[in-house]
């Protein structure tokens, strides 16, 4: 039989082929081969768990070098004279007791009296910087954590001297023969110079891995 012709005034014959559409839930998951993982997951920072109270055992660090900071310039005083230099290992290293009025390489020394109060009130500043730093540092970055405890046990060592001689006790003096020597320094400066390298370690190679 031959086929009908369409009637156009038919309007079933004008309907447009209906597609099925799929309308069971989804799973809020993409996934990649045979694991899915949440997508609220996928963009999502991982989360910094802080020192907290953890931050007690570098308070304590900080505390040794306190220690053997103001131990040591104890022993500078009561066994070294002003300037007089005590060979350790020749022609590199003497104990030569020196008083700095100023900051790091005697940095406004001359001055009439006041800068006692600025570097004490500088010190002052950071050690409560630090100690609350401190607190809020990764738990995971260790050796951040190690530096900041080293530098705050060496501001709050040379604060001590500030508050009480009106100067910093110095006695560690690194020359070559006599022709070249280095400034004087002192436990605490040690400390700081340590902690500050350490906290640049950290900040040029582990902070960026820490946010992966």
């Amino acid at each position: 039989m031959p086929n009908p012709t369409p009637n156009p005034m038919d309007p079933s014959e004008n309907k447009p082929p209906q597609v099925e559409v799929d309308h069971s839930p989804k799973p809020a998951h993409a996934t990649t081969g045979s694991s899915s993982t949440p997508r609220s997951r996928l963009n999502k920072t991982p989360k910094m768990v802080a020192n907290g109270s953890r931050a007690f055992m570098w308070y304590l660090l900080s505390l040794v070098v306190i220690i053997i900071d103001q131990w040591t310039k104890w022993l500078a005083e009561t066994n070294l004279n002003f300037l007089e230099p005590i060979p350790v290992i020749q022609p590199f290293l003497n104990w030569t007791l020196a008083y700095n009025y100023g900051a790091a390489f005697s940095f406004l020394a001359d001055q009439a009296g006041w800068q006692k109060w600025f570097f004490a009130g500088l010190a002052l500043i950071m050690s409560l910087f630090l100690i609350g730093y401190l607190v809020k540092a990764p738990r995971k970055a260790k050796l951040l954590s190690l530096g900041l405890a080293l530098v705050l046990g060496g501001a709050i060592g040379n604060l001590i001297d500030r508050l009480l001689h009106g100067h910093v006790i110095d006695f560690i003096h690194v020359h070559y023969a006599d022709v070249w020597h280095y400034p004087i320094f002192n436990i605490a400066d040690v400390g700081i110079c340590i902690g500050v390298a350490l906290i640049v370690i950290d900040m040029l190679f582990l902070e960026k891995k820490r946010e992966v």
